[in-house]
Formats: C-alpha cells, structure tokens, sequence
C-alpha cells in the first residue's frame, strides 16, 4: 500500500515507525517529516497546515491512503478537499474537526448530547469572563481554556481570583494565543486522576486503541506551565474493563452519533482526555487525531496490520475489525529545550541517539529535529521521545530513563518522574 503520513512531530515518527512494521510491505511516504522520520519514511517536504499542497503530493505520489497526525491541516479543511476529490484520507472534516478547534462547540455539544463533563460557561469577552470569576460560581480552583487551538498550552488552573483575572488578561486582551483567546471558557475543577482513551472510527463504529495517561505540565509532582506533553505511559492502570465499557457507552458513542446527527459524520482518530471523578469518567478535553505524547506510547502496543484497519475507518467500513493489543506495558519521556514551553534555542546539536536506542526495549522518536550536515540537531522545543517496552510498568520507565540519559544536547531537559503514577497504582 503506499502511504502518506503527514505532519512533522514524534506522533508521526511513531506512525510511519509502526507502519513500517506491518506484516505486508507500504511505501510510506511523510510529509514535512523529521531527521529520525527518515528511517522509516521517504520523507518529502511540504506546507502541512496547506490542504491543496498535501492534496497535490498525494495526487502526485498516488497515495491509496493519506493519514494526518497534527490538527492544523484538518481544521482547514484537508479530509473535505480529499473526499470532494475522491482520494482517501483518515481524519476528520473540518465541522467535525470543531470537536477540537473549539472548546465552546465541544462543551455545548456535550451538553446536547449528555456526555458527562465540567460545569461551564462561554465567555465572549473580558468584562463577561471577570463577572463570571466575580459569582464565585465555581470555586477556586478554577479552569480557564482559551477557546481555539493553542497548541495545547491555552488552559490555565488558577488558585484564586487574582490569578484568574490575570489569566483572563493574558489570553483575552494581550491575546498571548492570538485569535484562539477571543473566546474563554470558564469551567469548575473537577477532582480526580486522568487519562486518556483514544478510538478510531469509521463515523459508526469505534475500535478501542489502547489508553494511556500523559504529563502535561512542564516539571516533576505536576508542577510548572502546561506543555504540549513531557511524557507518557499506556496503558492507564486507572481503566479495567468495566471502566472502558462505561466510558465507550457513555462518551465515545454518544460523541460518534451525535455527530452524525448533526452532520458531522467523524471520521478518524477521537481522543477523549477523561477526568476520572468520584461520580464516573468526565470529558476534560477532546482532540480529533492522535495524541503527542500518547501516540509514541500507544502505537507500539497495537499488534497485527495496521494501515489495513486505518483504510477501513477512513472508507467507512471498520465492520467488525478490532485491535490486538501486546501485553508489556511502554512509557515515553520527552527531552525537551531549555525554556519550553515558552522561548527556547534551537540549531544545538544531538549527540546519543545510537546508545539510546541501543537499550533493550527503547526506541526514540524525533519530534523537533532536522539533519544540518553530518548532525542532528534541535529544531523545536519538544526535541524527542524516549519510549521503552517492558515487563511491567518499573523495568519501561527504568529502560526509557536509562535511553533518554544516554542522549544529549546543550540545554536539554526532562521531568524525572514519568510513568510513577503507573507504578504506584500497580503496587501491591
């Protein structure tokens, strides 16, 4: 089959590396891609976020299946140009994309449909946002999300008042996330442990994929700026059977049928990130493709053909696929720049990468890399993701740990505690 992978990031490293290994042989082909990308991939250049440029290298390299990891390209519209042409892709259209490009829809379509999440409100400017805070309706701690894409940085958690307000300010009149903070949503904190369930779907039916749990504030105990993700584990200890039951019944199908009755059949990969409550799981947030960081921990677990069951959801025929899934347990440190999230330097040079991958069970994926000569360097803030397999939760996060020491580069950074949550669930 050939295969396009498009965006740049370790999620579609983890991609085309997972591809790669299927039983049957796929010229895959990734578009802008990375330096470490190329060992799996005919990596291409090209604008990810232009729907006609991804059409015409589709067109051009006449891929049988398009597969998009990030959400720009698909909240502009690419999965609609594909389909008015008749060439297949694997991702939502652009109304349905809305799911993620817009956390006012997503909160008020939850509500329609009755899919269990935070008490909330649509603030559509800053005097409204501050007479909210004023009510006092939520409480404190309160959770204030800028209401466009904001590269998974635009949610804030704020102690108090003041901080709220400050919040309120940075996002809705500095706009410090552009246009994406001129709506806020103001939402109760919800009290309990996360984690992440992804499905793929045909706009019908929904294969499980296995669940993870990420980190995504930026140091060690949950502390510092929200990141795009300094790490992952999967699958979550926190989601037996019974839970996951529950979670398909009473969020992923009541979110795939509600679409289609709102005309917008969803297509693709639906992540629900979950607040696991005293009174059952509740949406925190939704994303319309895979994770990043989960996707590097998820992927490798997924056992038997994958591009198969992808062409399947992205032709509307899923039937009664599912998804094997191997039993040892992987975890995924990010190494990132100094600085990250906010400003950091790239163009430093990588060195490691053949003694990370060396250990038994690891594997790195590159997410901000680009080759200048001989070397890799940094290209981002994001830089890699160190996931290893292993026999239960402590020997993966001890072999990633091992791998990710091994690399380095000046001004490289990583939280310390990745995957411990998993450890102490499973304790005992």
């Amino acid at each position: 089959m050939k295969l396009l992978v498009v965006g740049s990031g370790a999620r579609e490293h983890a991609l085309a590396w997972r591809l790669a290994r299927d039983a049957a042989a796929h010229d895959i082909v990734c578009a802008p891609g990375n330096a470490g990308i190329e060992d799996s991939a005919r990596v291409v250049p090209v604008d990810a976020g232009d729907p006609e440029a991804v059409f015409a290298l589709a067109e051009r390299e006449q891929a049988d299946l398009t597969v998009v990891g990030p959400e720009l390209p698909l909240t502009r519209g690419v999965a609609d140009l594909f389909a008015s042409r008749g060439r297949l892709l694997l991702g939502p259209a652009r109304l349905a994309a809305e799911l993620e490009s817009s956390k006012a829809f997503a909160k008020d379509f939850m509500a329609r449909c009755g899919v269990p999440t935070a008490r909330y409100q649509v603030c559509g400017s800053p005097e409204v946002a501050l007479a909210v805070l004023a009510t006092r309706q939520f409480g404190y701690p309160v959770v204030i999300k800028a209401d466009g894409l904001a590269a998974g940085k635009g949610v804030v958690v704020a102690s108090d008042q003041l901080n709220a307000s400050l919040a309120i300010r940075a996002m809705m009149v500095d706009r410090r996330f552009g246009d994406a903070g001129a709506r806020v949503v103001i939402e109760e904190f919800m009290q309990g442990q996360e984690a992440s369930v992804f499905a793929l779907t045909d706009g019908r039916r929904a294969v499980l994929l296995p669940t993870a749990q990420d980190h995504k504030r930026a140091f060690d105990g949950d502390q510092g700026p929200n990141t795009g993700g300094m790490g992952a584990f999967a699958p979550s200890p926190l989601v037996d059977e019974e839970m996951l039951d529950r979670i398909r019944d009473t969020i992923i199908m009541p979110v795939i049928e509600g679409m289609r009755e709102e005309g917008r059949e969803f297509r693709g990969f639906l992540y629900a990130g979950l607040m696991l409550t005293t009174e059952g799981p509740k949406v925190v947030e939704f994303n319309v493709r895979m994770g990043d960081p989960e996707a590097q921990v998820v992927l490798p677990m997924i056992d038997g053909d994958l591009a198969p069951l992808l062409r399947n959801a992205a032709a509307g025929r899923l039937g009664q696929d599912s998804c094997r899934v191997r039993d040892w347990p992987r975890v995924g440190v990010v190494v990132a720049s100094a600085g990250y999230p906010d400003k950091y330097e790239t163009g430093k040079i990588i060195s490691g990468l053949g003694a990370a991958a060396e250990v038994p069970g690891v594997v790195v994926f590159h997410a901000g890399t680009k080759r200048r000569g001989a070397d890799i360097v940094t290209a981002g803030g994001r830089v890699l993701t160190v996931v290893a397999e292993g026999q239960d939760y402590r020997q993966a996060v001890s072999r990633a740990y091992e791998g990710a020491r091994r690399i380095a580069f000046d001004g490289a950074f990583m939280r310390k505690d990745i995957g411990l949550k998993a450890i102490r669930a499973t304790a005992g």
